[in-house]
C-alpha cells in the first residue's frame, strides 16, 4: 500500500503562496505586505490562519513581523520546501484543545474525589509560584490539565491530551508564538484554573465544561493579542468574531 501523503495545512498553503510571490518579485525586500485583513479576504481564510502563515514565514527568514507596523519582506532566499517542515499551528492546536478538554473536564467532574481536588489546588499553587518567579515553560499548567485527564481514569484520554501538549512544546510555530506570549508578559491565569477546580469539585459536568471553555476562550484571546501585527483598535471587531467562532466549536451547555 503506498504511503499516504501528509496533508498540507491551511497556513502552509498561504505561506507557500506568499513565499512564491516574493521569490517571483511581486513583493521586494523591505516592502510591507498587504494588511492582515486584506490577506484574509484574498485567501478566504481567517485572520488566525494568516497569523500562522506570517509566523511560518518569519521562522524561515522570509519576513520580519514588526509590532504595530506590519509585516515586511526580509528575504527571498529561503528554501522553497521549508514551510513543509513546520508542524501544527498554535490556533489549530487550541481548537483541538477546546474540542477535547471541555469534555475531559466534564468527565473528571463525575469521577473526582476529595484527594483529586486537593491535588489540583496544589498544582494551582505551583502555577502561582511559577508566575511570580518568572519560570517559563508552563510546566505546572501542563501538569494541571494532565491531572484533570488522569481523573477520568481513561488512559486513552490522558495519552491524547499529552500528545497535544507535546505538540505545543515541539512545533516550531507554537514555540515561536509562546515566545511572543511570554514577551508580552502573558502568563497562565491562576483565577481561571481555580474556577475549573471549583467547578469540578461540585461534581457538575456542565459547570466543569463551561469553566474549561471560558478558560480556553481566554487563551485564544491571549494568542490573538500576542500575534497582533496591526494597531489593536483596528482589530477589536475581528478578535470578537474569532472568539465567537471558537465558542461554536463546542456548544455551551
Amino acid at each position: 500500500m503506498p504511503a499516504r501523503k501528509k496533508p498540507t495545512r491551511l497556513y502552509q498553503s498561504v505561506a507557500d503562496a506568499l513565499a512564491k510571490e516574493i521569490r517571483a518579485g511581486k513583493f521586494v525586500t523591505g516592502q510591507r505586505l498587504p494588511a492582515e485583513r486584506d490577506l484574509a479576504q484574498r485567501f478566504n481564510v481567517s485572520r488566525p490562519t494568516i497569523r500562522e502563515a506570517m509566523i511560518a514565514l518569519e521562522i524561515v527568514g522570509i519576513v520580519d513581523v514588526r509590532k504595530g507596523s506590519g509585516v515586511y519582506v526580509q528575504s527571498d532566499q529561503a528554501a522553497a520546501g521549508q514551510m513543509a517542515e513546520l508542524d501544527i499551528g498554535p490556533f489549530e492546536l487550541i481548537e483541538a484543545r477546546i474540542l477535547f478538554e471541555c469534555e475531559i473536564a466534564a468527565l473528571a467532574a463525575q469521577h473526582a474525589n476529595d484527594d483529586d481536588i486537593v491535588a489540583l489546588r496544589a498544582i494551582v499553587d505551583d502555577m502561582l509560584h511559577e508566575n511570580r518567579a518568572g519560570i517559563s515553560g508552563e510546566l505546572a499548567d501542563r501538569e494541571f490539565h494532565l491531572a484533570i485527564a488522569r481523573i477520568t481514569n481513561n488512559s486513552a484520554v490522558v495519552g491524547a491530551l499529552a500528545y497535544l501538549w507535546d505538540v505545543r512544546y515541539h512545533s516550531p510555530l507554537c514555540i515561536r508564538l509562546m515566545t511572543k506570549v511570554r514577551e508580552k508578559g502573558i502568563k497562565p491565569v491562576v483565577d481561571d484554573h481555580t474556577k475549573i477546580v471549583d467547578a469540578i469539585a461540585t461534581g457538575d459536568p456542565n459547570s466543569a465544561r463551561r469553566a474549561m471553555h471560558e478558560h480556553l476562550s481566554g487563551v485564544i484571546d491571549g494568542l490573538l493579542n500576542a500575534t497582533e501585527v496591526e494597531a489593536m483598535q483596528r482589530a477589536r471587531k475581528e478578535i470578537e468574531e474569532q472568539r465567537e467562532r471558537f465558542s461554536r466549536v463546542m456548544p455551551r451547555p
